[in-house]
Formats: C-alpha cells, structure tokens, sequence
C-alpha cells in the first residue's frame, strides 16, 4: 500500500493509502480531522473544502496521494494559535452565518480563499466565490454579511468601517 505524507495544520502527517483513497477520506478517517464534511462525494456541495498549499479545493474531488508533499489546511487549523474560533469563524458566529452548520466548514474555507484573493470583496464577488458552496438552511444572506465582517466591511452599508 502506498503511503502518503504531507503537512496539515502544519504537521507533518503520513499514512499508508490505498490509491483509491479520497483527501476527504485520510483527513477524516485516518487523522480524526472530522470537521471536513463530506455531504455529496462529487464536489458540488462544498462541504469538503480545504485549502491545499494555500488554494480552495474539494477534497472529495481528489485522491490523498496528489497531495504528496503538499500544505493542506482544514477547518481545524483556522482557530487562533491559541484554540479560539479564528476571525472568519468568529464573524459567522456573530452574524449567525450558520443554523445547521453542517456547510459551514466548507464556507470559512472558502471565505478564507477568497478573503486571501480579494482582501475587501463585494456582495456580489463574495455571492459568486460561493457558488460552489451550498447551503440548504441560510438563505446565505448572514453568509455573506459573516464575510463582509470578516473582511473589516461595515456590514450595514457594505463599505469599508
């Protein structure tokens, strides 16, 4: 069995694989990181998101061992260094981008990339970025005001604070 290594989080990590074996899968399965969620295994729903040597991607959509030797950021690495929830995780918890929460690792990662791309987005570019997002409970309305915030935007008025 082929294995496999990589940093996550920033460890270093490796396991044995099979070449069938998912990204999603060795991140929940094998390390225990179960805050990658797995919700419709062909990468429409973005729930398996996580950022790979720094870039959104759907670790449903790709095996672990293309990410040989690579950085991969799950939604556990995105708290502060010391536990706490991280800005972008914070401002969806103030802003109630949540109900269920079951997309909402995938959402704070994909508003981390985002946030990296476009430091102050629009509505409309945040909207967009998010397409490949689901949601089946928000209505993504406070999504996008959680992102806004995280961004520094005034919320009310969608323009800097």
């Amino acid at each position: 069995m082929p294995r496999v290594s990589m940093s996550v989080n920033g460890a270093a990590v490796s396991g044995d694989v099979e070449g069938r074996t998912l990204l999603s899968t060795f991140l929940r399965e094998t390390l225990g990181l179960t805050g990658t969620h797995v919700g419709c295994d062909t990468g429409q729903c973005g729930a398996c998101t996580v950022h790979l040597n720094g870039a959104a991607v759907k670790s449903c959509t790709m095996l672990a061992l293309e990410a040989e030797a690579a950085a991969v950021t799950t939604i556990e690495g995105m708290a502060d260094p010391d536990g706490s929830l991280g800005r972008i995780q914070r401002a969806f918890q103030e802003h109630h981008g949540l109900q269920c929460g079951f997309c909402t690792p995938g959402m704070v990662m994909a508003a981390a990339a985002l946030l990296d791309e476009t430091p102050e987005p629009s509505e409309a570019e945040i909207r967009a970025y998010l397409s490949g997002n689901l949601c089946r409970c928000t209505g993504y309305h406070n999504i996008v005001k959680a992102i806004l915030a995280a961004s520094g935007q005034d919320v009310a008025q969608g323009t800097a604070a």
